[in-house]
């Protein structure tokens, strides 16, 4: 798989600072080309602990436990795994456990693959509807000053955000 991104990675390196500014010391995730310098530097980080998940709803489960061990973490997947984890975020979402969401959206800009669509139209809404706030990015500068007050709005005042990344930042999908 091919995307454009910043071929100096600027914004992503900006938002793993956001994520250690925030004392993010668990990220869980699904494997992602858009995430990929988040996951390497959160790997290659000796204070954060790194969960691999075989699905995405498995990470608003280990997030919550996280916050309750006394760590604050960051779920990162794509648009589709949106869907996978509708029913779990009742969990923090009922409880008031702070959730942290990085999502790349997929079926919007130049997308190939028709299976990605119908969820990449339905993500911001269905978030919304089980009362997660949305914040929307499509500059590198706004990716980032998502992440920094989506921070402050989950591990503050105790809710659960996801900042979506638009298609357009993470470039065209080739296969």
């Amino acid at each position: 798989m091919n995307s454009r991104r910043d071929p100096a990675g600027s914004w992503q390196e900006q938002v793993f600072d956001e994520m250690k500014a925030a004392d993010v010391r668990h990220v869980g995730y699904v494997p992602d080309a858009g995430h990929a310098t988040l996951i390497t530097r959160s790997i290659d980080d000796p204070v954060i602990t790194t969960t691999m998940l075989t699905t995405e709803e498995e990470g608003v489960a280990v997030a919550t436990g996280a916050w309750l061990g006394g760590m604050r973490s960051v779920v990162l997947m794509q648009s589709s795994g949106v869907g996978n984890c509708i029913n779990m975020l009742s969990l923090p979402v009922q409880t008031r456990t702070p959730l942290l969401m990085i999502v790349t959206m997929r079926g919007e800009w130049a997308e190939f693959n028709p299976w990605q669509v119908p969820m990449g139209q339905a993500t911001e809404a269905s978030l919304a509807a089980i009362g997660v706030q949305v914040l929307r990015a499509r500059t590198g500068d706004e990716v980032v000053a998502a992440v920094a007050q989506g921070a402050t709005m989950a591990y503050e005042a105790d809710q659960q955000v996801a900042v979506l990344i638009s298609q357009t930042l993470l470039g065209e999908k080739t296969w």
